[in-house]
């Protein structure tokens, strides 16, 4: 009996004995043009083969970037293209209110392929910094506790000292920019694990997601707040308006939790990732916000950081004690994934943190 099983040609490695090219950024670049080629083909993977060179050229740059991204020497370009690449797909999961032909491909295997190839590598690489085995011994619920603790108030670092002490505007202007591709569609990813039986937890993260989105009201919606402090330096307002600033490592933290939100296996990961994300976020945004006031800005330039300074304070305990705590206690043999889900958004966190202020320096630089 044959199989249906449907093969493509992405999920084919690079075999060991073959010599690794390395890309240059226009080569990628050129690549992910193709690709988007291929986002935008009718019937995708019933028109594959008359897609074969791009389909070919994009299994081999996938392969390729995957070698240099995950060795010894991180290739820095090579990170920017997978998590770009899967960026792309994973879109594909929230609703943009643009034309529907653009979601043509939604379900395709292909590009479910691609994806999970590219993931199976980075997450492997994502894994491999984190002492797992460590992590499995712990007493779960006071070790959430311990961690929600110390990263309420963290002692100030490099990075949040030059942001509060010496960014300038054009600097807070680019940390906007940055901060748009996630402020512009703040808690739709929230959204993709509400579905199922009626709980305790299930409410609370209801609750939080309310909040996310003014509780129906657009007014209200803190991404219409993100939306004007971009309006009132006159940038760009749109989503994705500044796609091609954002760093890697910021995709990789979206690319991470559209894969966790994805998972129903992942849930208890994706809560011990919000619970950090809630309770370290006030501790950001007061960073940013002595930076606006302290270049005297208007307070529509920075409104949204003292609106998320207010709602996160009580969104972190409402993750630690109705969503975390209770999760540790229904799933005692699993409730380790809550600490490995909390210790990776702050790894992959203060990894994109870092990013940014290199980015911010280098805007800084050229102005």
């Amino acid at each position: 009996m044959q199989s249906n099983l449907v093969m493509f040609p992405i999920v084919e490695l690079a075999r060991q004995s073959q010599p690794v090219k390395k890309k240059n950024v226009t080569e990628y670049d050129r690549v992910e043009q193709q690709f988007l080629l291929l986002l935008a083909t009718e019937d995708l993977d019933n028109n594959l083969d008359q897609q074969a060179a791009i389909v070919n050229n994009f299994a081999e740059a996938v392969s390729t970037a995957i070698a240099a991204a995950y060795a010894a020497d991180s290739d820095e370009l090579a990170h920017r293209f997978l998590q770009r690449i899967l960026y792309r797909i994973n879109r594909l999961n929230l609703f943009w209110y643009d034309d529907l032909q653009h979601y043509t491909n939604e379900r395709s295997l292909y590009l479910s392929s691609c994806r999970n190839h590219i993931e199976a590598a980075w997450q492997k690489w994502e894994l491999a910094q984190v002492n797992v085995a460590a992590l499995q011994k712990l007493d779960v619920k006071q070790a959430l506790i311990d961690r929600a603790k110390a990263d309420l108030d963290p002692p100030l670092s490099a990075a949040s000292r030059y942001i509060r002490e010496e960014m300038s505007e054009t600097g807070y202007r680019h940390l906007l920019a940055i901060g748009s591709f996630d402020g512009l569609v703040e808690g739709s990813r929230l959204s993709r694990i509400l579905g199922g039986t009626a709980n305790e937890v299930q409410c609370t993260l209801v609750r939080v997601l309310l909040e996310e989105y003014g509780n129906g009201r657009l007014s209200r919606k803190h991404s219409t707040f993100f939306a004007q402090m971009l309006a009132e330096f006159g940038m760009n307002t749109e989503p994705e308006g500044y796609f091609d600033l954002v760093p890697w490592e910021v995709l990789a933290c979206a690319n991470h939790n559209f894969l966790l939100t994805e998972r129903r296996r992942y849930y208890l990961r994706y809560s011990g990732g919000l619970t950090y994300f809630e309770v370290a976020g006030p501790a950001a945004y007061r960073n940013y916000l002595a930076a606006a006031q302290r270049l005297g800005l208007s307070n529509a330039a920075m409104g949204y950081w003292e609106l998320h300074i207010k709602e996160d304070e009580r969104h972190g305990r409402w993750m630690l004690d109705d969503v975390a705590l209770p999760l540790a206690e229904r799933y005692p043999n699993e409730a380790w994934e809550l600490v490995l889900g909390y210790d990776q958004e702050k790894l992959m966190g203060d990894r994109a943190a870092e990013a940014v202020v290199r980015s911010i320096r280098q805007a800084e630089a050229v102005n």
